[in-house]
């Protein structure tokens, strides 16, 4: 595929992005009305809300563009914070401004990505931390009391390994393409829908 080719894919990507966004029924993972029992909900449940898929794919490719120790550190950082925001929901700890603070997660993650940012590595783990602080506290804050609610933990978990996986696999796809723009367009859709998030 040339690079034209590619920017055509980018152009499609994005115009995708923006039609998925306007179906009202998948813009949110964290709707409370979803199942929240076992493995498979934790699995499906993040992959049906274009904010967290959005995020979660957004820091994949955030981080294969930092590069180096990055590539690990970051997404890592987000799990383990994302895995204790979940604690704190299921403990019902109140954290405000859960949703917006989601949807401007979309929102910076995507400009960071667009833009290419580069922040130092601590304060770039303190920004995804924050995020995954409030993805996770919004997960966990739909498991029922009647339920253990950890089997639906790690199915979630494990589903945002994956989107994270995901991004770092297109970002380093493309680094070694030395196609870096098709990144930084697909951060231009992420920030494009996280900004339609922020305004809706």
């Amino acid at each position: 595929m040339n690079r034209n080719s590619l920017e055509r894919f980018a152009l499609v990507v994005l115009l995708a992005a923006i039609a998925i966004i306007l179906g009202p029924s998948t813009v949110y993972a964290h709707t409370g009305v979803s199942p929240a029992h076992d493995l498979m909900h934790g699995l499906a449940h993040p992959l049906t809300g274009i904010d967290h898929v959005l995020a979660m794919f957004a820091v994949g490719l955030w981080a294969a563009q930092r590069g180096g120790r990055a590539i690990w550190f970051v997404p890592l950082t987000f799990v383990l914070v994302m895995t204790l925001g979940a604690m704190l929901g299921m403990s019902s700890v109140s954290i405000p401004f859960v949703e917006s603070g989601i949807a401007i997660s979309v929102l910076a993650m995507g400009i960071f990505v667009a833009a290419a940012v580069r922040l130092p590595f601590s304060i770039s783990a303190a920004i995804v931390g924050l995020f995954a602080l409030l993805h996770g506290h919004a997960h966990g804050a739909e498991i029922p009391a009647s339920a253990t609610g950890m089997t639906y933990v790690v199915g979630f978990i494990l589903a945002t390994v994956f989107l994270h996986a995901a991004g770092i696999s297109v970002g380093i796809a493309q680094r070694l393409r030395s196609s870096p723009r098709i990144v930084r367009y697909a951060g231009t859709a992420i920030a494009a829908c996280g900004l339609f998030l922020c305004v809706r």
